[in-house]
């Protein structure tokens, strides 16, 4: 059986739905293949984003992502939006959720890491619940 596929939504896909794809590959890819996207792109992921997450955790995001739009996915099951204080792009699933987190693009440091803190908890917390079953999904081929 294949795994459930998770898409880390926002509109612009170019910094926190970005770190949550990245976060996802490195902290959960035993347990759900991650994408990010938006309703539009940006040339480049964020450079502080990038610059961060190369810090912390050794990722570099321009090697393995770029900005992406929803309808360049394969089918989601789990659509995680980051929190778009607008409408947040629609994307069919079998289970969403929105995060809440605001935007540290512009930002000092401090905001990216707390940003990201929340990020790596929620990832933690996600993938137990799907490894647990609490989030019912029907995965078909």
């Amino acid at each position: 059986m294949r795994k459930p596929r998770v898409a880390f939504i926002c509109v612009h896909n170019s910094c926190r739905s970005q770190m949550a794809e990245a976060l996802g590959k490195h902290l959960a890819s035993e347990v759900f293949d991650s994408y990010s996207a938006g309703t539009e792109t940006k040339p480049q992921i964020n450079q502080d984003a990038v610059r961060i997450m190369k810090d912390r955790f050794s990722i570099d995001m321009e090697e393995t992502q770029h900005s992406k739009l929803l309808d360049e996915l394969p089918e989601i099951d789990i659509v995680i939006k980051m929190g778009c204080n607008v409408i947040c792009p629609f994307l069919p699933s079998q289970y969403e959720e929105d995060w809440g987190l605001d935007d540290p693009s512009g930002k000092p440091d401090e905001e990216f890491h707390r940003v990201i803190d929340i990020i790596e908890k929620n990832m933690v917390d996600l993938s137990r619940r799907i490894s647990e079953g609490e989030i019912e999904l029907q995965l078909i081929e």
